[in-house]
């Protein structure tokens, strides 16, 4: 045998052994609940999450975040007078903050309390399963 035909049989079982350690990361896949929590008040949202993370940690899960997500402004202007002043116009902004939570691997009796979590209302939830 030459050098070069050494070299390529050496390399072939270490290809097979990253392709069965792949398999075995895929197969091994984490459970993550997203929660994005939304809320034209900070304050407010702030005390939700709160709220949701004490839950959580009521039960003994792992949790990441919160993690705030970029404030959306929404603006509006709109003329003051109906006919004559056109200069003359208000300005208006919404803004809706955000949060993500995410709890890895969460057992039933927690999805159970985060179901039945009273939250002020204003406060918008969208939960899903990653």
């Amino acid at each position: 045998m030459t050098a070069t035909a050494t070299k390529k049989a050496e390399k072939a079982p270490k290809a097979t052994k990253t392709a069965k350690a792949t398999k075995t990361a895929k197969a091994v896949e984490v459970q993550k609940l997203r929660i994005r929590v939304r809320a034209y008040e900070s304050k407010v949202l702030d005390a939700s999450v709160k709220q949701i993370i004490d839950t959580a940690r009521r039960f003994e899960a792992t949790i990441l975040g919160p993690i705030p997500l970029p404030t959306e402004i929404k603006r509006y202007t709109v003329n003051r007078a109906s006919f004559v002043y056109k200069d003359a116009r208000e300005q208006f902004e919404m803004r809706v903050h955000k949060r993500l939570v995410d709890i890895v691997n969460p057992n039933a009796k927690l999805i159970e309390a985060l179901t039945n979590l009273a939250l002020p209302s204003g406060v918008d939830i969208d939960v899903k399963m990653a």
